[in-house]
């Protein structure tokens, strides 16, 4: 049985007057909510153990989106210009290689002379192992970053000088790590953002472990 179009066309306005009222507003929050992940906070899991003892696989860390810039959503275009990376942060972005997303530390930017040796850094001539330190351990400023060098310390590398606009970086875990031995530098707009805090630990539930 047919509807008459008098009913047909009190249809098709309920339809609208619905889209108006809820599918509208429900679209616009989930625009919202992805541009505001894009461009603000995000979080991150940790697939691997290359940044351990820092951070160890499972580890869910919340990641600041607008350390470096605030960027036009889903590209790395800065509308606000930030900071520049610093040697000791963390910080998420691709791989060079294959895209895959990955957190390693800075640990050199633009004008440092690095060297890697038995998975130690010296950087300008100086060592960053504090003299007279017991845990392997290196000084990024205030900064300290606990290395795990059980399985070696991985390929050695330089000295290099860093050019304008680049920077190294390298997981904690010096002998378990593809990075920048293994890419090359990386751009420093390549970086979506720097890791705050680890905010969920396996086995420890939640926590919020300052990076």
């Amino acid at each position: 049985m047919q509807r008459s179009p008098a009913a047909a066309g009190s249809a098709a306005a309920r339809a609208r007057a619905w889209v108006r009222a809820e599918a509208l507003p429900l679209v616009a929050l989930v625009l919202l909510m992805l541009v505001a992940r894009s461009s603000f906070a995000n979080h991150y899991h940790v697939p691997s153990g290359s940044m351990q003892p820092t951070l160890q696989p499972g580890d869910r860390i919340a990641v600041d989106m607008t350390a470096y810039g605030l960027r036009l959503p889903f590209t790395l275009v800065d509308l606000v210009p930030r900071d520049d990376p610093r040697p000791g942060d963390v910080v998420v972005f691709d791989s060079p290689v294959d895209g895959t997303r990955l957190v390693k530390r800075v640990v050199a930017v633009a004008g440092d002379t690095v060297e890697l040796v038995d998975g130690r850094l010296r950087v300008d001539g100086t060592w960053l192992r504090p003299p007279g330190a017991v845990a392997e351990v290196e000084r990024f400023g205030a900064r300290l970053a606990e290395l795990d060098l059980r399985d070696g310390g991985g390929p050695d590398l330089g000295p290099i000088e860093v050019p304008p606009g680049m920077a190294l970086v390298l997981g904690d875990h010096r002998g378990r790590s593809a990075d920048g031995r293994a890419f090359g530098l990386v751009p420093m707009r390549a970086f979506y953002g720097r890791a705050l805090a680890v905010y969920h630990r396996r086995g420890d539930g939640f926590v919020w472990k300052r990076l």
